[in-house]
């Protein structure tokens, strides 16, 4: 700590001079604090999708086989679908993930099944 000048005009320029370097700590302050944050919005893991439609390999890439979004056994070449369209899917024959069940976790197995 310094000694404060005793007399008034020295110490209006020192309050003064203070709120400067105030004013710029904090422009300098929040500026840092926007990099970090987006800096660490950069690097949050995406939230993956609810369902994904994995698609076959070749010319015509139709649908291959149907998945719950945090299946463990997904591929390259799956992409993000909406509930109504795994049903869609599913009505058509497209096969189920054996790991993750969307056709259980839909509801539909019961619409699948032949009765008897």
């Amino acid at each position: 700590m310094y000694v404060l000048p005793p007399d008034l005009p020295r110490l209006r320029t020192l309050v003064t001079s203070l709120r400067g370097e105030l004013g710029r700590a904090e422009q300098a302050l929040a500026a840092a604090e926007e990099r970090e944050a987006l800096a660490a919005s950069r690097w949050l893991p995406k939230e993956p999708p609810a369902w994904r439609v994995e698609r076959g390999i070749g010319g015509g890439r139709l649908p291959a086989r149907v998945q719950t979004g945090d299946c463990w056994d997904t591929g390259h070449r799956c992409a993000p679908a909406d509930p109504e369209q795994i049903r869609r899917l599913l009505a058509d024959g497209v096969a189920a993930c054996i790991h993750c069940r969307p056709d259980t976790a839909l509801g539909g197995l019961e619409d699948r099944v032949p009765a008897g």
